[in-house]
């Protein structure tokens, strides 16, 4: 008798053990946890990045150009003059509502769930391609910074367009009121490179606070004798 030599159909149990077994996969893991971690974070506090995004921000009319320099940002005072944080919220509230509050979050949310994961997700594989058993244990904290940089640089440059588009819909949520305006609006104006403006301040600012902290982390980890 001839045997069918036709592959079989995959049966709904096979499916399933292939997700199940795609879903257990380190990479994402390490990115489901990373965005989970990031989106409760920004949920939490997105009034908080808002009040920062406002209070560090100048008008570039200020200094007669399209372009705010990072020291001009440190010596001069926000575009929205907030005498204090309260009375940023309050202003913030009476003007805009609840919802002002939480301006740009669908923005936020694109920036720091991806971000999270991304990083998280690099760190460990990058991690794991380093011989650690081979590595002398006073580099292990240096070899562990390295890995949270490289981390850290991919994570920012992907995430930088969604950072811009945030930062434009909390300064100016009249004129940017959904992302898809926003994004037609920042790309009339600027063309391309206006999606990664800033982004050097901020790749440098959160690669290395995110691999001090998990630099830190790894080492405390070690000291204590748990394994992370």
């Amino acid at each position: 008798m001839i045997q069918n030599s036709r592959p079989s159909l995959l049966q709904p149990q096979d499916v399933g053990d292939t997700v199940e077994t795609l879903m257990l996969h380190p990479v994402i893991k390490a990115f489901l946890c990373g965005s989970i971690s990031g989106t409760c974070s920004t949920l939490l506090f997105q009034p908080l990045d808002l009040l920062k995004t406002r209070l560090q921000t100048l008008q570039p009319s200020d200094h007669g150009s399209r372009r705010v320099g990072m020291l001009a940002v440190l010596l001069k005072s926000g575009k929205y003059g907030y005498e204090s944080i309260y009375a940023a919220l309050r202003s913030i509230y009476h003007s805009e509502g609840h919802r002002g509050l939480f301006s740009g979050l669908t923005a936020t949310l694109l920036r720091d769930a991806p971000f999270s994961g991304i990083y998280l997700m690099f760190y460990n594989q990058t991690k794991n391609i380093v011989p650690h058993d081979q590595v002398d244990a006073t580099l292990i904290p240096i070899t562990n910074f390295s890995c949270g940089i490289f981390a850290g640089i991919l994570a920012s440059l992907v995430t930088q367009p969604a950072d811009v588009i945030k930062t434009h819909m909390q300064l100016y949520p009249l004129k940017f009121q959904w992302i898809g305006q926003a994004v037609t609006l920042i790309f009339k104006d600027y063309g391309l490179r206006g999606f990664f403006q800033g982004g050097i301040p901020r790749a440098l600012r959160r690669t290395l606070m995110a691999a001090m902290a998990w630099t830190v982390y790894e080492e405390m980890m070690a000291k204590m004798g748990l394994k992370s």
